[in-house]
């Protein structure tokens, strides 16, 4: 399969500049870039497809160019609602080793080197009139006026935007500039709604080198059932990080792989194209049996492996789907558990030491949201202790496992 056909037919493929999308195939210069603003010390599944489109790039041989913006990131890529807060100095040097070690991960999975740049590095030493004389004279404040966020934030009802927010399309434009001249880089992947702002890029390269680039976008992720995007940065997100880099944005990994087990039928092949590895030939077959026995669930197994896989390794993926079976097999007796098994378990799910009573234990591991809430789920039957239904707050004093729900567990050891 060529890149072009595997591209369409993982869905990778939404505003570009390409004309003919088999171009891809034999393009002279096989150089792409994508970049990360530090907004948070995670990425989420959102911004990990458009890396599973820039892995699929590298499959193919291309060599890309991954840049975190430790210059963007200090202002914030424009919203439609409003202004972004500020990050200090110190949050955004924090998110950026978080963010870079992540992508590493990913795109390192896919077989080739990579180049890690940082527009840090270049707009720490621009002069602003040097820029406003080079960047600034080469783009029409009608242009600018034109782009779909600005009219939002400057429309009625809109919240307006500052100059610095203004101004994000410009410093985004100068970094495709800059990495064309520095490394001959030509061609900018992208989120389908960051393609406005890709634009920009292409046009500082034609303006001031007299170049063609381009850039291809990968539309956003929505889920067919239920119309919401995937991996928001703010609410209910699901992050790529395992663990808390010190701002609470992590998901377990069991917690991952039980929101990808959960999907549903509907949208799992959708998704299994999407967010892994597997071949048009696995999918099908995949989708063949499922159909079949659909009650097995044989998709959503393979979708979450194969994305677990993909994000935290294969021999995690392997644990947590291991310890799913265990913990869900209606035959399993919790209080048989060794020490050493649920030593074992403990490295895929919350701990609390012995001793602490039932309504702090959910509280504390965030299954509850407050006490009150707590003692509802305790009242209402939803929490059990080694497979036996509590229904009062109670310390629990032995090794057990707590189960709230259908598929939240926490150790107690």
């Amino acid at each position: 399969m060529k890149l072009s056909e595997e591209l369409l037919y993982r869905g990778f493929k939404a505003e570009t500049t390409i004309k003919d999308v088999a171009d891809l195939d034999t393009r002279e210069s096989k150089k792409f870039y994508w970049g990360a603003d530090p907004s948070a010390d995670s990425l989420t599944i959102g911004n990990l497809a458009s890396l599973m489109m820039c892995a699929c790039f590298v499959r193919h041989g291309y060599e890309p160019y991954l840049l975190v913006g430790g210059a963007t990131g200090q202002i914030g890529d424009p919203k439609d609602n409003g202004e972004r807060d500020l990050k200090s100095l110190e949050e955004v040097e924090h998110n950026k080793k978080c963010i870079k070690e992540q992508v590493e991960r990913i795109i390192g999975g896919a077989g080739s080197a990579f180049t890690m740049v940082d527009n840090y590095d270049w707009f720490k030493n621009i002069n602003y009139l040097e820029f406003l004389r080079e960047i600034g004279k080469n783009f029409s404040m009608t242009q600018l006026l034109d782009r779909q966020f600005v009219q939002k934030r400057i429309g009625d009802g809109g919240a307006g935007i500052s100059y610095a927010e203004f101004s994000y399309t410009l410093i985004q434009g100068y970094d495709f500039l800059h990495l064309y001249r520095q490394y001959g880089v030509d061609l900018q992947l992208c989120g389908a709604d960051q393609y406005g702002n890709c634009t920009s890029g292409i046009h500082l390269i034609k303006r001031l080198e007299n170049k063609d680039a381009d850039v291809w976008s990968t539309p956003l992720v929505i889920d067919p059932v239920t119309g919401r995007k995937f991996g928001k940065s703010e609410g209910n997100a699901v992050w790529l990080a395992a663990s808390d880099n010190g701002n609470g944005n992590f998901t377990s990994i069991f917690d991952f792989y039980q929101f990808w087990m959960n999907q549903p039928d509907e949208s799992v092949e959708y998704l299994i194209k999407i967010y892994t590895l597997l071949s048009p030939e696995e999918i099908e077959d995949i989708m063949r049996r499922h159909s079949e026995a659909p009650e097995k669930r044989i998709a959503q197994r393979a979708l979450a492996f194969g994305v677990t896989s993909v994000v935290h390794g294969k021999g995690a993926a392997e644990a947590v789907e291991n310890l799913t079976a265990t913990l869900f097999n209606r035959e399993t007796d919790f209080a048989e558990f060794s020490e050493d098994e649920l030593t074992e378990f403990a490295a895929y799910l919350p701990v609390v030491s012995k001793g602490t009573m039932l309504v702090d234990i959910l509280t504390n591991t965030g299954l509850a949201e407050s006490k009150k809430k707590a003692r509802e789920f305790i009242m209402q039957g939803a929490v059990s202790v080694n497979g036996t239904k509590v229904t009062d707050d109670i310390a629990i004093n032995q090794t057990a496992i707590v189960k709230k729900g259908k598929n939240k567990f926490v150790i107690v050891k």
